[in-house]
C-alpha cells in the first residue's frame, strides 16, 4: 500500500505597507490619529495574522520610492496581497497606484481616520481604484478589518 504524502500548506504572506508619518502614530495629531503606535498597531495585525493563518510582513517609509520599491517586491516574493496605508501619498501618488496595478495583486487600503470628513484635498484617492476595497475611519480598526477583507477575498 502506498503511503500517503503530507502535503505541506504554504501560508499565504501578507504585506503591510505603511506610508509617511505614520511612524510618528502615538506622537502627532492625537484628536485625528489617536493615541496608539505603530508598534501597537503591527501586533494587533500579527494577533490577527495568526487567527487567520497568514504570515505577515510590515513595512514603513516615509519615502515615495522605497513604497513602490516594497510593492514592486511584493510581486517577487510569492505573496498573496498588500494591506496598504499609503497615508499622505493616497492623494498624490500616480507611482504607487500604477506599482500595485503592475503586481496585479490585490490590495486593501486602510486609514485610521475617515479621509472623507477632513480637508477637502483628502476626499480623492489616487490608489483606492488600484485595490480591492477601502476602509477608512475605524482607527486601528481599519486595519483589522482590511486584513480580515483581505484574506477572505484571497
Amino acid at each position: 500500500m502506498p503511503k500517503k504524502r503530507k502535503t505541506k500548506h504554504k501560508k499565504k504572506k501578507i504585506l503591510v505597507i505603511h506610508g509617511p508619518n505614520l511612524n510618528m502614530l502615538g506622537k502627532r495629531e492625537k484628536k485625528i490619529y489617536g493615541k496608539i503606535s505603530l508598534e501597537k498597531i503591527d501586533s494587533g495585525l500579527k494577533s490577527l495574522a495568526k487567527e487567520l493563518n497568514v504570515e505577515l510582513i510590515s513595512k514603513q517609509s516615509n519615502i515615495e520610492g522605497e513604497l513602490v520599491n516594497f510593492i514592486q517586491g511584493a510581486a517577487k516574493n510569492e505573496t498573496s496581497g498588500i494591506l496598504i496605508n499609503p497615508a499622505a501619498y493616497t492623494h498624490t501618488s500616480i507611482a504607487i497606484r500604477d506599482a500595485i496595478l503592475a503586481t496585479k495583486l490585490p490590495a486593501v487600503e486602510v486609514h485610521i481616520s475617515n479621509i472623507y470628513q477632513r480637508e477637502e484635498f483628502r476626499h480623492k484617492s489616487l490608489t483606492a481604484p488600484a485595490c480591492i476595497g477601502q476602509i477608512t475611519g475605524f482607527g486601528k480598526m481599519s486595519y483589522l478589518l482590511g486584513l480580515m477583507a483581505l484574506v477572505n477575498r484571497i
